[in-house]
């Protein structure tokens, strides 16, 4: 498993938000640099955002759900297109899991174990 994972939860819907497309970056000077990619599963989860065996290293780290595309696909109006996440690793050994709660017109987020 990732060193830094995630789980969407449609909340409108009461259920998993599968198939979002979802990024990693990490801040490089003033730009990001992509670490990885992928989408949710049916659960909703993302279990390898990193390559396997990657290490993390202090820094400003990034998650960009394209929840626009996923609202589309559910012939839902959105509030949003994506939605970034910019978060602190200061422990890089530890374990990230940051769920998102989304629904059309809100959303919200925390860090989970």
């Amino acid at each position: 498993m990732s060193a830094i994972t995630t789980h969407v939860l449609d909340t409108a819907r009461g259920r998993p938000a599968a198939g979002i497309a979802v990024t990693l970056e990490v801040r490089a000077g003033h730009g990001w640099k992509l670490l990885g990619q992928a989408r949710t599963d049916a659960n909703g989860r993302c279990h390898a955002l990193l390559p396997e065996n990657a290490l993390l290293q202090p820094g400003t780290y990034r998650l960009v759900f394209d929840v626009g595309a996923y609202f589309d696909s559910q012939q839902t109006e959105t509030f949003y297109e994506a939605i970034p996440v910019v978060f602190i690793i200061r422990r890089p050994e530890a374990h990230y899991h940051m769920p998102l709660l989304v629904s059309p017109y809100g959303y919200s987020t925390y860090r989970g174990s």
